[in-house]
């Protein structure tokens, strides 16, 4: 099935630079990012793969995707200045480039992020009009925007877990939009990305971390919000 867009993604968001695939989706990549690390990243690794490879320098990309680390929203006028900040943070950052790689969108940056002893890596796609896909996570397939309610479960993979969870949301009054769910071989963790139409409470949240098979469950409201 064909991806749908409304008129506010062709448009794009409100934001610093000259292209939003090339700034808004990117801070939005990041930002998503440093969630999923559940903390401000101290050292980065930044690779930019196929279009980004040859743009990223002359489009504030790198720019980008630094502000995007320290958290700065898309129409953040700090965003020029983003290098000059993370210094001030203490923030340590490489960028990489790979120029050619025929499996990856052509607007996709993997992020190798590390805090406090926490590391996670994430892959995402800027797709235009600000709007992004994050496609991988710690090597589970994904398919989240980060534009709505996002849900990460890591669980023993049993019997029944997926529509208990569904179950649980659904009595906290969460729509789901989607949900997808990877793992790595037969009878290992899953992972499940759930994406929501509103936020989810606490003693929900604080619920399913206290259930015995599921072993982290990671929150992300809307990273525009």
């Amino acid at each position: 099935m064909a991806e749908k867009s409304s008129v506010f993604d062709m448009i794009g968001p409100v934001m610093i630079g000259p292209s939003s695939s090339h700034t808004a989706g990117v801070v939005r990549i990041a930002r998503a990012a440093i969630r999923l690390l559940g903390a401000a990243p101290e050292e980065a690794i930044i690779t930019f793969y196929n279009s980004f490879a040859r743009t990223y320098e002359g489009h504030g990309s790198d720019r980008a995707i630094v502000a995007g680390l320290l958290d700065f929203k898309t129409d953040d006028k700090r965003i020029k200045d983003a290098f000059e900040h993370a210094v001030e943070r203490g923030l340590k950052y490489t960028f990489k480039s790979v120029g050619n790689s025929s499996t990856m969108h052509p607007n996709t940056i993997k992020l190798n992020l590390k805090a406090d002893g926490r590391e996670v890596e994430v892959i995402g796609q800027s797709r235009g009009g600000g709007v992004i896909k994050i496609v991988e996570v710690d090597g589970f397939a994904a398919n989240f925007s980060a534009t709505l309610h996002t849900l990460i479960i890591d669980a023993e993979d049993v019997t029944g877990s997926i529509a208990f969870i569904a179950s649980v949301l659904a009595h906290d009054q969460c729509n789901i939009a989607t949900m997808s769910v990877s793992r790595k071989g037969r009878n290992e963790l899953a992972r499940q990305f759930i994406e929501m139409d509103s936020g989810i409470k606490p003693i929900t949240l604080e619920y399913l971390r206290q259930l015995d098979w599921v072993k982290h469950v990671i929150y992300i409201p809307n990273i525009d919000l």
